[in-house]
């Protein structure tokens, strides 16, 4: 998962990314971190927490250039320390250098030990720092040539913002797995960024999505970026990102996330139906499927669940004990409108199935009489490897039981789950998706 941003001939570029970080804080929440850039030295600030915890008007002071990158962490590799924040800096035989990166790679720890053998010193446990160490000890002359090769060495998923003190580049990987977008600043120069909300913002016009193999090359003096086409292109967008992870109102590769979730609710509807007296979400990641659902079924749509917008969300709270917690304290049912009433409850996916659980129980305390689960993506039997935290079968659920025996763990009246054939239609199919979590299909090997 993870934000990651980048700004560019701008002279506001470390508030810009600040703005954009913000409107990306639903992607990462453990650590934030902003590098700027005024022509003669990279400037960091980085620590635990929320952006604007992280981040005030002192700090933004600090961080001067009309160049900056900054990154939101969620970690999927790597553990909770401070070193683990990024963007990871380091001074080398050009320069300095700044490096933030959302993604996974697959070869990281064949990578890592080799550098460890040939004398190397890692100061963290994540993936990024191979892709430092890589363009620290190429040959190379140019930066440009040294990030190519080490692009050549690493495999996985991954979204680059790497900046020197006068030249940015924004990479993605050849499988295009996770969303970057390229935006022009209404008060001068780029945008680059995790998702499109984040121009909304900070008043940038869409220029288009970054081709997955591509990279964008900024440099100072130059009104124009360089795009050079690295890797062959072979496109698996994450389906995650439209049922999960992107904010509704942001685009990816040209669809609306927003309208398709509704879309995926419409296709639930139409696979699954049943006699209820209300349509309620799971508040808010269930709310655009459970809108398709309503529309579709004829079923009256209610909020009747409230979520306390002051706790974060669950699925990326790294321990099970901190999931269970922020259950009870962000959501509570309308028992008023709810008591004696069939309900159906979309949400967008059953990881652990804690959460459901959960969620079930305190709706029949609140006096429902019927909870019929509905779940707005297939089920997740598969670990990813290339950004999502499930990093093994046994904390899959739908890995190790059927989906009668997951309906009665969860106490649903009844469960059901959108195929993966009716997902591949809601998306869409002028382009692959991947699907991993759901066929594992490890397409990068």
């Amino acid at each position: 998962m993870c934000a990651i941003v980048g700004v560019f001939g701008n002279s506001e570029a470390s508030r810009v990314a600040y703005y954009a970080l913000f409107a990306m804080q639903h992607r990462g929440q453990e650590a934030t971190g902003i590098s700027s850039s005024d022509g003669v030295k990279i400037t960091t600030v980085k620590k635990r927490g929320l952006v604007t915890d992280v981040f005030d008007e002192p700090t933004l002071s600090k961080l001067i250039g009309d160049m900056a990158i900054g990154h939101n962490r969620y970690s999927t590799a790597g553990s909770e320390s401070i070193l683990d924040a990024q963007p990871v800096f380091a001074a080398y035989q050009l320069g300095e250098i700044s490096i933030a990166h959302n993604g996974n790679l697959v070869n990281k720890n064949e990578v890592r030990s080799r550098l460890i053998e040939e004398g190397a010193i890692f100061q963290s446990s994540m993936d990024t720092e191979n892709i430092i160490h890589l363009i620290a000890r190429s040959q190379k002359e140019r930066l440009q040539d040294r990030i190519i090769e080490a692009l050549e060495v690493i495999k996985g998923a991954y979204c680059l913002c790497i900046q020197s003190r006068t030249k940015m580049f924004a990479i993605r990987d050849k499988y295009g797995v996770r969303p970057f977008s390229l935006g022009r600043l209404k008060d001068g120069g780029y945008i680059v960024s995790s998702e499109t909300c984040a121009f909304d913002l900070v008043g940038a016009e869409f220029v288009r999505d970054i081709k997955p193999g591509e990279m964008i090359i900024f440099e100072k003096d130059s009104n124009e970026y360089k795009s050079i086409q690295l890797f062959e292109p072979d496109p698996h967008i994450c389906a995650f990102e439209y049922i999960y992870f992107a904010r509704p109102d942001s685009d990816i590769e040209g669809k609306n996330v927003y309208a398709t979730r509704k879309e995926m609710g419409k296709a639930l509807a139409r696979e699954h139906k049943v006699d209820a007296d209300l349509v309620i979400p799971v508040p808010d990641s269930g709310v655009s499927a459970a809108l398709g659902y309503a529309q579709e079924s004829g079923i009256p749509f209610e909020m009747g669940i409230v979520r306390n917008h002051y706790v974060g969300r669950t699925f990326i709270e790294p321990t099970q004990k901190r999931r269970d917690m922020k259950v009870k304290l962000k959501l509570s049912p309308i028992g008023s409108l709810l008591k004696g009433k069939r309900i159906v409850v979309i949400d967008d996916s059953i990881v652990r199935g804690t959460t459901a659980k959960r969620i079930i129980r305190i709706l029949k305390e609140a006096g429902v009489s019927e909870v019929h689960m509905r779940i707005a993506s297939p089920t997740i039997e598969h670990p990813c490897k290339y950004g999502i935290d499930t990093p093994s079968y046994k904390e899959l659920i739908s890995a190790n039981y059927s989906i009668s025996e997951v309906e009665d763990y969860i106490e649903a009246d009844s469960l059901d789950f959108l195929s993966v054939d009716a997902l591949k239609e809601s998306l869409g199919n002028d382009t692959n998706y991947s699907l991993v979590s759901f066929d594992g299909n490890y397409f990068i090997k």
